[in-house]
């Protein structure tokens, strides 16, 4: 291997002394967090998903694991029966 000489070995040096005074510059500018999704977006994100999954869930109690039809759910009267099964006690 060639060996490096005095001039590239100063120039190497200049370049390493002047970027260790950029580092230790503290950073004075400050950062702007952007959101990718905003935070009202988030909120109805969930507001939708719970009701998403709260309908799948009481298809799939009152289908899969009850002995009705999943399409049974949706139905008024079938709620008023089960409001009036857990009121009357």
């Amino acid at each position: 291997m060639a060996a490096i000489s005095e001039k590239s070995r100063e120039a190497l040096h200049a370049q390493n002394n002047g970027n260790d005074k950029k580092e230790k510059q503290p950073n004075t500018t400050k950062r702007v967090r952007l959101r990718l999704i905003p935070i009202w977006l988030r909120v109805i994100m969930v507001i939708v998903l719970f009701i998403v999954f709260t309908v799948i869930g009481a298809a799939i109690g009152y289908g899969v694991l009850g002995s009705g039809k999943v399409s049974e759910v949706f139905y008024k009267s079938t709620w008023t029966h089960v409001v009036d099964l857990v009121e009357k006690e």
